[in-house]
């Protein structure tokens, strides 16, 4: 294991997961086991991918479902060769700026009708499944079925995260009927049932993606979402596409770390591990107060250009290419001062939400790096009739500013938080792995690499080592905050470290939660292993065979 040079202490809360054959990663045992039955009946790591990413909508869904949307990085080992999709949804083709300015709204609302976008994930599972899959898309959605049918017992902190969302959320039509059909959210152990959501993925089956865009679901959606005061039409669920799309990446220290580019915020962490290359990271130690000062000034420079730059790319030119370059960084790097934290930041609202990662691994080498979410957890509230899931709320980060690059426009796609991120070393898969949660999500991207690299971490202890967290108090997209913001520590670090800290200028919190959810699996290329890791904070599973 690694080890911390200033206090010595390991971090590693259980072993890796060690397997030839196939490695299954994901936030909930269930869906981790339906990965795996995948697996051992002959189907691809995407097989098994999409059929515990349906699970986890029923079994987890203060993360995700079918209602939100997915991003994924697949390693080909046919091809040796990386490709990534784009499932994200766009916004309504009738809803204007305007209306957001003549209603006098400073911000698109949290939730309700007005922040849905059309959901992306339906269609990015059948995008995955038409190039990478191998069994017939009625065995892959069967496990979700059953449990949807037959019930599931809630976990300890998926039943917590109900019971905070459903008093709230059950105002809206239709969502107390699925998700508090007893009147309250369910609680731990209890069993609970979907039978709406059973019944949406048997049309799945029967008709393919288009009974979901195409059919009586995508007329549901559209009747519900126009009662409800909301502009999602059948013509925009009808037109929806994902986008196959290459992926990018920075080297660092020799290995090559690869992120989806905008309209995600993946970039974020190349810029802060080429900001940070230039220093002796493994020198500074892990927890001492100059590794967590370096990293922490390096991640305000790279959410500077995040709040500034990041949006759909089909609307906006990203300079992409400028701001995960070395040179970028080099001129970027000189504004870090070693002994003062910065004050002026730049950040867009992002500290909410709630995600699912996971990866899968099969024994042919293809390997899937993972991500969907409904945001803000549940979603928007919005919960049509019959069909047994919540509608995301992603349009949320949308700017009202006309000049911002990320303003809110018809048929575009808002500003998104939820990356996976792969790593390879000499053109040979390496780490795929992935950080749930909101702004969360590019820092701890960064800290993974930097542990695994830089502190000589196993995998499992690289996710379970205590993680920074910056963050500032909410403003709208793209306004400044001079306050410098706030650094949240985890349990773990050293007391006098952080007395240092504050002497510098940072302003620290402790806080128990909202740093992530990691899954990991790691290719040992020497021994022809797979290494699993799991999210200790959560409900996480690695398994193999």
């Amino acid at each position: 294991m690694g080890q911390d040079r200033i206090t010595g202490k390991t971090f590693a809360t259980r072993s890796e997961v060690i397997a030839q054959n196939g490695m299954a990663a994901t936030s909930q045992p269930l869906a981790t086991q339906v990965a795996l039955d995948i697996l051992k009946k002959g189907g691809t790591a995407i097989d098994a991918a999409i059929a515990a990413n349906a699970v986890l909508g029923l079994v987890e869904p203060t993360g995700n479902g079918m209602g939100g949307d997915l991003y994924a990085i697949v390693w080909d080992a046919n091809k040796n060769e990386l490709t990534a999709l784009n499932a994200s949804g766009r916004s309504p083709q009738t809803l204007k700026l305007d209306y957001f300015l003549e209603n006098d709204m400073s911000k698109i609302p949290s939730h309700g009708p007005l922040p849905v976008s059309v959901p992306g994930c339906v269609d990015g599972w059948f995008e995955l499944h038409k190039k990478y899959g191998k069994l017939p898309i009625s065995e892959i959605f069967q496990p979700a079925i059953d449990y949807a049918e037959n019930g599931f017992p809630v976990t300890e902190l998926i039943a917590y995260y109900m019971g905070r969302s459903v008093p709230f959320l059950s105002k809206y039509e239709g969502f107390a009927e699925v998700f508090a059909p007893n009147g309250q959210a369910p609680k731990k152990g209890e069993i609970f049932k979907n039978q709406a959501l059973a019944n949406t993925f048997k049309k799945l089956v029967k008709g393919g993606r288009d009974a979901f865009y195409k059919g009586e679901i995508a007329r549901t959606i559209s009747e519900y979402m126009k009662a409800q005061g909301g502009f999602i039409t059948y013509e925009d669920m009808s037109s929806h596409t994902s986008e196959w799309v290459e992926p990018v990446s920075t080297n660092y220290r020799g290995y090559d770390v690869w992120e989806i580019p905008p309209n995600g915020q993946g970039i974020a962490a190349l810029q802060i591990l080429n900001l940070l290359e230039d220093y002796n990271i493994s020198e500074m130690g892990f927890g001492s107060k100059e590794y967590i000062h370096t990293f922490t000034e390096a991640k305000k420079l790279a959410f500077e250009d995040r709040a500034k730059y990041y949006a759909d790319m089909d609307f906006a030119k990203v300079p992409v290419q400028r701001l995960i370059s070395k040179s970028y960084a080099d001129e970027r790097r000189k504004l870090i001062n070693p002994n003062r934290a910065a004050r002026r930041i730049t950040e867009s609202k992002l500290k909410d939400g709630d995600t699912i990662y996971m990866t899968v691994a099969d024994g042919d080498g293809n390997m899937i790096s993972l991500i969907q979410s409904n945001y803000r957890g549940m979603g928007s509230g919005m919960t049509p009739p019959g069909l047994g899931f919540v509608l995301q709320d992603r349009g949320e980060l949308f700017s009202l500013d006309k000049d911002h690059m990320n303003v809110y426009e018809p048929s575009k796609r808002p500003f998104h938080t939820i990356i996976p991120a792969f790593i390879t070393k000499d053109g040979k898969p390496w780490v795929s792995f992935g950080v749930m949660g909101g702004a969360m999500q590019p820092q701890g991207h960064a800290q993974i690499v930097i542990n695994l690299i830089d502190f000589k971490m196993n995998l499992q202890e690289a996710g379970d080592a205590p993680r920074i967290q910056h963050g500032g108090s909410s403003q709208p997209t793209g306004e400044q905050m001079t306050n410098g913001g706030i650094l949240y520590l985890e349990t773990g670090i050293d007391y006098e470290v952080i007395r240092e800290l504050s002497k510098m200028g940072h302003k620290i919190q402790f806080n128990i939660g909202g740093y992530g959810g990691y899954q990991a699996i790691m290719w040992d290329d020497k021994n022809k292993v797979y290494y699993g890791a799991s999210e200790s904070r959560k409900d996480g599973q690695a398994a193999g065979w």
